[in-house]
């Protein structure tokens, strides 16, 4: 997509999806009051702003991370925000339709994401040396 047109393209599926949300979350049955997710909401982007982004991008520049390792950082550290509520909750995992062991399922995502994360760097070093010949 170019242009002008492309953008108007890309403007209204973010639209479409923005009243779709709108629409569920004021007509869902188990959302009982909307604002709650307002608040969490305004969580979710001041922890990805304030806390994220900052500790990705200093253990990226410690790390000096290029290409997979900092994808590999930045998928690990969006999994992370998401499981920290369900994580840090004092007592047991919160009742839901599917009850799962969340620490361990963290735990597996994060893993997952190490072997790609550790393929992905595998592969461009074996590309780099193939182009050096």
């Amino acid at each position: 997509m170019k242009g002008m047109k492309g953008r108007v393209t890309i403007g209204a599926v973010g639209l479409a999806g923005i009243g779709t949300g709108a629409a569920i979350l004021l007509t869902d049955p188990n959302i009982r009051d909307p604002l709650d997710v307002v608040v969490w909401l305004a969580a979710v982007v001041l922890l990805h702003d304030g806390v994220l982004v900052p500790l990705v991008l200093l253990l990226g520049a410690a790390l000096r991370a290029r290409g997979a390792l900092r994808g590999g950082l930045i998928v690990g550290g969006c999994l992370t925000a998401v499981a920290l509520p369900v994580l840090l909750r004092p007592g047991p995992a919160p009742v839901s339709l599917l009850p799962l062991d969340y620490l361990r399922n963290w735990l597996i995502a994060l893993g997952a994401v190490a072997v790609v994360t550790v393929l992905a760097a595998g592969w461009a070093a074996l590309r780099s040396r193939w182009r050096q010949r």
